[in-house]
């Protein structure tokens, strides 16, 4: 049920050289930012931050930050970015048994206990009202250092941003997403919902 229509891929030369950062993320270039299109300074600011955020500095993993997205975006519910999130962290190599196991990650032997640190943070900075505490930033020193939190806190607060434009938006989510999460998240009930395609 899109609210606004994504345009063409050619739309901006500038946005469209650096969306070509999505097709080793995703493998395509995301509906959300030929949305974000119609105007230019959006869509080359966010592609940029996009690419700060995602770069790696420390010890969290592409794959780890593909996690973290996921489940900050399923705390918010937002279907197309859990798609989104967990197909990039297929193709950065998180591990299969994570892949299947992420609603379990609590207790899956899969995750180590500095991913769940990390992926608690995710989901208690992604509610509303924040649940951040004591508690979860003790255990996050445990297994992280501060530039590695700030790293973490930065995909949280951009796929804020993403769970936000896409659920209001209604993006129309791409079969290659589609696909990842169906494989992934469909045995836990995942499906488009206003992603469809249709308008509202």
């Amino acid at each position: 049920m899109a609210l606004v229509n994504p345009l063409d891929p050619n739309h901006d030369q500038e946005t469209k050289q650096l969306a070509e950062f999505f097709n080793e993320t995703l493998g395509f270039c995301p509906n959300s930012v030929l949305t974000m299109q119609h105007r230019p300074a959006i869509s080359k600011a966010f592609i940029n931050l996009n690419k700060a955020v995602m770069a790696n500095e420390g010890g969290v993993t592409s794959a780890l930050k593909r996690m973290i997205a996921w489940v900050s975006s399923n705390a918010t519910g937002c279907r197309y970015c859990q798609a989104h999130a967990i197909r990039a962290a297929e193709r950065y190599g998180a591990e299969q048994e994570q892949l299947d196991n992420i609603w379990e990650y609590r207790t899956h032997p899969a995750f180590s206990e500095a991913e769940r640190a990390a992926l608690d943070f995710s989901l208690a900075a992604s509610q509303v009202p924040n649940a951040v505490n004591a508690e979860i930033k003790g255990r996050l020193y445990q297994h992280w250092n501060e530039g590695e939190i700030v790293e973490m806190l930065g995909v949280i607060s951009l796929f804020g941003y993403l769970n936000r434009w896409n659920d209001s938006m209604g993006t129309s989510i791409e079969d290659g997403a589609v696909e990842s999460a169906d494989q992934y998240l469909g045995k836990h009930g995942w499906e488009k919902g206003k992603h469809d395609g249709s308008r509202y």
